[in-house]
């Protein structure tokens, strides 16, 4: 187990890093609204995630990709409306930039990340 969340540490870091750089990345490089800028880098970090639990997070896991990736995408997408909530609140009610407030929400969003993959996404059940 301890070995389990010290993968999901890692590549939840890598997939977050992904998320945070190409949003900030998008936002400077084009200006766009934050909420479409955090959109590109959810969609350039998900195939981080998915890969690096499936391989190494959860590596021990016995069930498919077809039942692991819709469900990782749907709890993923959930996660990311929560994400864009907060964000917007965020950046709406304090006077945080957005390289803080984005910190903030990644962190908040990795933990139901984890609870999703541990015990539902890549949890086997029978086909």
């Amino acid at each position: 187990m301890r070995a389990s969340v010290l993968l999901f540490l890692i590549v939840g870091g890598c997939a977050a890093a992904t998320h945070y750089l190409v949003t900030l990345g998008v936002d400077w490089a084009t200006g766009i609204d934050p909420a479409w800028s955090n959109l590109v880098g959810f969609v350039c970090a998900f195939p981080v995630s998915y890969l690096g639990h499936r391989n190494l997070s959860f590596a021990g896991t016995q069930a498919p990709h077809r039942q692991a990736l819709p469900r990782l995408l749907a709890g993923s997408c959930t996660a990311f409306v929560g994400n864009q909530l907060m964000l917007a609140a965020l950046l709406r009610f304090t006077p945080l930039p957005l390289w803080v407030a984005l910190a903030i929400v990644l962190v908040f969003v990795a933990l139901s990340t984890w609870l999703l993959g541990r015990y539902w996404a890549f949890a086997h059940s029978p086909a």
